[in-house]
Order: C-alpha cells, then structure tokens, then sequence
C-alpha cells in the first residue's frame, strides 16, 4: 500500500514542484500572440477554454492506454508504479509539454515540421514517416478492439448487431465526420465529458479498492518487493521469464511516456489562448494520466487473491478488457459494469478519430495542402480506406508496430527538444537524460523483438546501454563545445 500513496504523492509534486521549473526553461510568453489567434479559420485554430483544452488533450492521450497498459504491466508487480511515476515526472510529463510548446511556437505545426525547421530534412522525414506509421495503427487498434468488444454484447447475440464488421464500418462512420468537421462541433463539446467520466471512473475504482478489496492489504510496499526476496533485482524478469528492461517499459507506455501524445498536442495547441495555459494543459494531463495509470496497475495487483496466477489466467482468458470488466463490476456492481463497457469502448474511439484527424493535419502540413473542405475530404476517404482493409489483418501484428512506432517517436521528440533548449541557451538535461535513456530503450527493444533484429536478450540490452552510453558522451561534448562559444562571445 504504501507504494500506491507514494507514487500518487510523488506525481502531484512532480507538477508542484518541477513543472514549475521546467516551465522556466521553455521560454513561455504570456504576452505573445498565439496561433489562434493569428491563423484563426473555424475549422482547426479555434479558441477553447484552458478547461476543456485539458480535458480534450487527456482524453485524447489516454484513451484505454493507461488502463489496459498498466494491467498488464502489473504481472511485473508493484515495480510498475515505480516505472509509471518516474518515467511520467522526468520524462512523459515533460514530453508531453515541450511538444505542446513547440507547436505552440511554431504556428501550431505539426512535429515533423518542427523537426525540419530545428535539424534538417532528415530528421524530418524520419519524424514524418513514424509519426504517420504510429497514428495510423493507432486509429486502426482503436477500429478493431472496440468493435470487438461491441460485436459481442451478449445483448447482442442473434441481431446484425453481433457483427464485427457492422461496428467496424459504423466506427469508420463516425471516424469519417470527426476528421472532416470542425473541432468545435464534436470534439470540443463531448471530450470533455468523456474526460470527466474516466476522472469519476478512476476515483471511484480507487476508493472501492482502498476500502473494499480484501487482497489490498497483501500488496506489498516497494521496499518489501525487493527485501523479502534476495535474488530479486529490479531488472529480474516476472514470473514468465519476460525480463523488466526492456519490455515493461514498452508494455507500459500511457501513463509513462508515449510518443503518440505528442501527435495529439499540435492539435490542442493550435487552440489555446495563452502561451500560459501550456503547463496545466500538456504537462497537467500527462500528470492526470499517471494518476489514473497508478490506480489500474494497483487494481490488476490488488484485486486477484491469488496474485500473478490469477491475473495472468484473466489475461490469457480474454485480455485486459475483461479484467477492467471484473474489477469495475466486483467494486462497483452494476453502474461499474456500465463504466467498463464505456472505458473500453468509448474511449478508444474518443483516441482513434482524433489520431485519424492529427494524420490529417500532419500530412497536409507536410506538403503545404491548404485545409479546404476538398482538401481534407480527399485525403479523409483513402486514409479511411486503407484504415479499413488494414482491421482484416492480425490484431497483434498492428499492435507490435504500433510499440515499435510509439518508442521509436518519443524518443525522437525528446531530442528535438534537446535541440530546441540547446538554441535557446537553457538547461536541456530535462529533456536530453530521457532521450539517451529512451534511446536505450528503443535500441534494447528493437534489438531483441521479433519484428526487429531479434537477437537473444542478453546481447539486445547491452547494445541498448552502449548506444545510450555513446549519446551521452556526445552530449557532453555539444554542452562542452556551447559553453565555451558562450565564454568566448562574452
């Protein structure tokens, strides 16, 4: 239990206490005129409250993400919360913010544009190219698993209402609209009720727990974890064999650091009022999506007497939708069934017609096509298209992509801001020890996975470490190489 108090603690003070100073860093304006306001058009530049632009950019970065990530993360035990606050604090927090910041300074741009105004068009293309990879598998996950779910609805069962495809292409349906029309007629009027709800879900799942589960009070606190059992070092893998680095880190991603926020802030961005709003609205969310990550990984822990065998046989029986399931109808009876069937349904769609929407945005920023009704209808129906043939294809192939795509971009955005605090002369090692550790990460995971290279585990985490080791050196000597170009010119 105390690991739960105190990695809830530890994240209200990372925005206290450390936002603040990061804040500092960025260069934030209050006076300046934001993009809004200069390139206001009805359709994308539209004015939102600081409010709604907070629960519209946790909804859209949340979705199932910091629910179903941490469940399974919680075969790991209670080392996942420890992942889940220190990887949101120091780096998903502060991903999250500077690629809102960024936007917000460069006319609202996507990411890729940024990253060729700062490196070059390399960079850019590279940025490009994940970017559009990751919000398409994103959009297409968030086709097919709530349209599974749908599909099989015991209240369903014997209707055309049982159908797979019939959900599918009412999603894409819907999808179609949500990309086309302009943000303040869907989005900013139901996300942020959306966002309410899973707010209200999680506290009220955090409450049945504390005061409800009778295994909670098994859970132990960190400091017994690696106590009581000597052989037990924090990288040792789980029951399972599946070692903690590197895969808990891309098991649990929402609620850590996840490059595919980072798509999701330009679009916020193009609409906020003042540059102020920036910290409570980027860093605030992802810190409101920790709390929500912390409280599902405590209930996959907490809420099977039996631990790990109980999880894993739910897991294995019908994956983390059906544990959210049992957990909200065990706590919350009824109205927490109706929740789960919201959490695992709705919200997925809330995250897919919004990344459908940001490929939308990215791609015409990317080639300078104006966003003429034509324009986006043209790029809507193919994209769309492709989107639908693709839910024909095995549901866990996409899903490793989308890993492999998501890592490999928040790693990329952690060094644009490198760049970003290199030029403006301020302290970029908030941004620039993520990446070289997100850079170990990714090499570590690309290595040993099997879309990847493949090799054994043993040889992909070392390659990870020298990788992350070369980069930091490098660092060093761009920091060296700065402040004596700053000596010299003073």
């Amino acid at each position: 239990m105390l690991i739960f108090f105190i990695s809830i603690t530890l994240l209200i003070l990372g925005y206290v206490v450390y936002s603040p100073f990061v804040e500092k860093q960025a260069g934030i304006d209050p006076t300046a005129i934001t993009p809004q306001e200069r390139l206001s058009d009805g359709v994308d530049y539209v004015p939102i409250s600081p409010a709604r632009a907070f629960l519209i950019q946790f909804l859209n970065i949340a979705g199932v993400g910091p629910i179903f990530g941490p469940i399974l993360g919680a075969l790991y035990g209670p080392i996942a919360l420890v992942w889940i606050v220190i990887g949101n604090v120091l780096g998903g927090a502060v991903h999250d913010y500077f690629s809102g910041v960024m936007s917000l300074k460069e006319d609202g741009k996507s990411l890729p544009e940024i990253a060729g105004n700062y490196y070059n068009i390399v960079f850019k293309g590279f940025m490009l190219l994940f970017t559009c990879m990751l919000l398409f598998f994103v959009g297409v996950v968030f086709i097919m698993s709530p349209a599974g779910l749908l599909s099989n609805l015991s209240f369903f069962e014997g209707t055309f209402l049982a159908g797979n495809t019939f959900w599918v292409l009412v999603i894409l349906g819907y999808y179609f609209f949500a990309t086309l029309l302009p943000i303040d007629k869907i989005i900013t009027r139901l996300y942020p009720l959306f966002g309410l709800l899973m707010i209200v879900m999680t506290v009220s799942i955090a409450v049945a727990l504390l005061f409800n589960a009778p295994h909670l009070a098994e859970v132990n606190d960190i400091f017994s974890y690696f106590h009581d059992s000597h052989d037990h070092g924090l990288l040792e893998p789980n029951p399972d064999g599946l070692p903690v680095w590197p895969l808990l880190f891309v098991t649990i991603t929402c609620g850590a650091i996840s490059g595919f926020h980072s798509t999701q802030s330009p679009m916020i961005a193009r609409c906020l009022t003042n540059e102020k709003y920036a910290r409570p609205v980027f860093y605030g969310s992802m810190v409101c999506e920790g709390l929500v990550a912390c409280v599902w990984a405590l209930a996959g822990i907490a809420a099977f007497p039996e631990g790990y065998v109980g999880l894993k046989a739910m897991l294995d029986l019908g994956g983390p939708g059906l544990v959210v399931n049992h957990i909200a109808t065990s706590y919350l009876g009824v109205i927490g069934g109706v929740m789960a069937i919201l959490a695992v349904a709705i919200f997925p769609i809330t995250s897919g017609d919004t990344a459908f929407r940001s490929l939308r945005l990215t791609i015409m920023d990317a080639f300078n096509i104006s966003q003429t009704t034509l324009h986006r209808l043209a790029l809507a129906l193919p994209l769309l298209g492709v989107g639908y043939l693709m839910t024909f294809l095995d549901f866990s192939l996409i899903w490793r992509y989308f890993a492999f795509s998501n890592m490999l971009l928040s790693t990329s955005v952690l060094w644009l801001a490198t760049k970003y605090l290199f030029d403006r002369g301020t302290f970029h090692w908030i941004v620039s020890i993520p990446a070289v550790i997100g850079t170990a990460i990714s090499v570590s995971y690309i290595a040993t996975a099997s879309i990847g290279l493949n090799l054994p585990m043993e040889y992909s985490k070392w390659i990870g470490v020298v990788v992350a080791i070369v980069g930091l050196i490098g660092l060093i000597i761009q920091n060296h190489k700065r402040t004596v170009i700053a000596v010299a010119k003073a």
